[in-house]
């Protein structure tokens, strides 16, 4: 089975993966996860990530979940930017998540940062997801 929606294939195992309680998930690695996992760890939200190579040179990634008192760290993920319709945002129209509680994430010519890092860097790109 092809995915044509990587990002959005990942933040659903994540999703699913809370929901069920699990300690860990797997992911299939790219480039751009790799950097969505960063800014999800300096924000807080997952535990960490590792690489871990299967066969025939295949990367798979096991993300880390991070719970707290029972409950998970990420209440709502969603995807912004989809391959049907990308959605871009200049720093100045980039709105806070539920009232700066959560985290928009970012692409931007900088690298892949977080609302509050893309502020302090005077930088927009595409949405790509939103977290609380």
């Amino acid at each position: 089975m092809s995915v044509t929606d990587t990002l959005g294939d990942m933040l659903t195992r994540i999703r699913n993966g809370q929901m069920a309680k699990m300690p860990k998930v797997t992911s299939p690695s790219s480039k751009l996860r790799k950097n969505v996992l960063e800014a999800l760890q300096r924000e807080g939200y997952i535990r960490g990530y590792t690489e871990v190579q299967q066969g025939h040179g295949q990367a798979e990634l096991e993300i880390e979940l991070k719970y707290h008192e029972d409950a998970p760290a990420i209440r709502k993920i969603e995807r912004v930017s989809k391959p049907g319709r990308r959605v871009y945002s200049g720093i100045a129209d980039l709105g806070k998540v539920f009232n700066g509680l959560g985290v928009s994430i970012l692409s931007t010519p900088r690298g892949v940062l977080s609302d509050n890092e893309a502020r302090a860097a005077n930088v927009g790109g595409e949405v790509l997801c939103r977290i609380f």
